[in-house]
């Protein structure tokens, strides 16, 4: 009878799986239905609040420009993209100004970095541009970058990977320089350093430039003094010890 029971069961539970199925179909259906509106009303109020935050990103610049050296700063400081900076590109940032983030109107179709310097002695632009676009019409996503007009004998892209091999301040970057990144447009999709300039460092670069230079003194060499002051002062005992034993001495 229990076995009986358990068939008849099994076979209303298989009657019911189609429809069971067809609803929760419709139930994702509608899900995916409010994702997408809310997909949409959330890209509104990016936008919206984009151009909001225009003129304050503007201001924070013209301040900025008081502040000697303050995107290289900012930039040397940040934990990952400091990694693929080589000390040739660290003087030529020197002449970093400014330094801006671009999206597109509709914010997801894409972005541009503009790096703005003033006259040095690496190359000729005033502005690098790299831009990227996100393939949202079905297009693939690329990226461009402003052809740089290095000086003569001041091509960093030419000049470092020779010395690349042994730095070992790469820390496993794929031996890539700051350079390299800018000029390189062959995987646009799966670029780490851009997307960190985009959202980390230049929505608070400020966070990166006031990050303090610690300096942690050698425990070692505290000990080490302290320990050569106690050794010269013990033998300056035994010392007085002998002298007064060759006194009493007959």
């Amino acid at each position: 009878m229990a076995s009986t029971a358990k068939k008849a069961k099994k076979t209303d539970t298989l009657e019911e799986e189609p429809e069971a199925l067809e609803a929760v179909d419709t139930c994702q259906n509608e899900i995916d239905a409010l994702n997408e509106q809310a997909s949409e009303e959330i890209l509104k109020v990016e936008q919206k609040y984009n151009e909001l935050r225009k003129p304050y990103y503007r201001k924070r610049n013209e301040f900025i420009k008081r502040i000697p050296s303050f995107w290289m700063t900012a930039i040397m400081n940040h934990p990952q993209i400091s990694g693929i900076l080589e000390e040739e590109e660290e003087d030529c940032l020197q002449f970093l100004e400014k330094l801006e983030v671009e999206e597109f109107e509709d914010i997801k179709s894409g972005y541009r970095i503009l790096f703005h310097f003033e006259e040095n002695p690496f190359f000729e632009n005033t502005v690098l541009t790299k831009e990227f676009k996100l393939g949202s019409n079905g297009e693939s996503p690329s990226s461009t970058s402003t052809p740089i007009k290095w000086k003569p004998d001041h091509d960093l892209t030419k000049v470092l990977p020779k010395k690349v091999a042994n730095n070992r301040r790469k820390r496993g970057l794929e031996n890539r320089t700051f350079f390299d990144w800018f000029t390189d447009n062959n995987d646009p999709i799966n670029d780490d350093i851009a997307e960190l300039i985009k959202d980390d460092l230049w929505p608070n670069p400020l966070q990166y430039y006031l990050v303090p230079d610690i300096e942690v003194e050698p425990e070692d060499d505290e000990d080490g003094d302290g320990g050569e002051e106690f050794g010269e002062e013990g033998d300056e005992e035994e010392v007085d010890e002998v002298e007064d034993e060759e006194e009493k001495a007959p």
